[in-house]
């Protein structure tokens, strides 16, 4: 069973817990393919994958191709008589590569396909409320995340879960779910589900996050706000600007925020604080306190400690 000869693609860290998890029990990965390696920082030094780094470190080797329909790559993976394709947080494959493993290739997925198709699932699952999430292992086809399903783990969203601790829980057990897939296909013992006969029109998609998406509308309800920051924090983060007397005079990165309702009377992006621990606005059924910001420029602090610097605090309002 784990004679299988793999190929294993992918780029992130989400990626390379996996790769980690496939070679420590004892898989046959003959290759890693990677992005190439591209300047980043302020340095603009060469940066690495951590897929890559993951593969050096284990000892593979790496194919970093800049184009995927090279015949020089893809005489590369056809030499290494590859059984099956794993895919994992990686560019489009053509189809002249993730139809060359004997068995195929499977990608996985951290939502419960066919809900949160595209770029960003985890991030979308928590913005929009969502209970429970998961991971979900498909078979490659001609279009982006709707290949047959193999297998699926659930996942509760907790309360306290953003981002961060959410990404780490799928990631590990996403980890768990590819190697019980290459387990299932090598025994023979998948039955596919396909992604037909759907109304498309139903499902929730998880498109990209640019920095609009990011914005504070603080005219909406404090849950959403709440759920919009958890699902941004730390990385990429929910922001909102920040006006005095009407002009524009800076923004905010927020972290960590609390949601208290009340039907007490307050215009919409008004400040509400004590001064010292406590500093709230107002939005459409009751006050977000915020507890973890960065104002541009300055470090990450908690209100307390922003508290004792930020002489404009109680001036300023978070709509124009």
């Amino acid at each position: 069973m784990k004679n299988l000869r793999i190929l294993f693609m992918g780029t992130p860290e989400f990626a390379s817990t996996s790769l980690r998890r496939l070679v420590a029990e004892g898989y046959n990965v003959v290759a890693v393919v990677t992005t190439p390696d591209k300047p980043a920082g302020r340095g603009q030094k060469m940066h690495e994958s951590d897929v890559k780094l993951t593969a050096k470190e284990l000892g593979l080797p790496i194919l970093q191709p800049e184009k995927l329909r090279d015949e020089s790559f893809l005489s590369e993976i056809r030499a290494l008589d590859i059984d099956l394709g794993i895919v994992i947080a990686f560019r489009m494959l053509p189809e002249v590569v993730w139809a060359m493993p004997r068995l195929g290739t499977f990608n996985l997925h951290a939502s419960l396909l066919p809900e949160y198709r595209g770029a960003a699932p985890i991030n979308w699952a928590i913005i929009n409320g969502e209970k429970r999430t998961g991971v979900t292992t498909f078979l490659l086809n001609h279009e982006i995340d709707k290949g047959a399903i193999v297998c699926q783990k659930e996942v509760d969203i907790l309360p306290e879960d953003n981002i961060g601790t959410l990404y780490d829980k799928l990631m590990y057990i996403g980890a768990e779910l590819v190697t019980y897939t290459v387990d299932r296909i090598a025994e023979g013992n998948i039955e596919p589900r396909e992604q037909q006969h759907i109304d498309e029109s139903t499902l929730k998609p998880a498109p990209k996050i640019f920095k609009e998406d990011c914005a504070i509308d603080w005219s909406h309800s404090g849950e959403s706000i709440v759920n919009l920051v958890r699902g941004l924090s730390p990385y990429p983060a929910a922001w909102s600007p920040i006006f005095k007397g009407g002009e524009e005079v800076g923004s905010v990165k927020i972290f960590d925020v609390r949601f208290v309702a009340d039907e007490k009377q307050g215009s919409v992006g008004s400040v509400v604080t004590d001064g010292r621990s406590e500093y709230g606005v107002r939005c459409a059924d009751g006050v977000v306190y915020l507890e973890l910001l960065q104002l541009a420029g300055k470090r990450r602090m908690t209100i307390k400690e922003l508290l004792l610097g930020w002489r404009d605090a109680t001036e300023v309002n978070f709509v124009k």
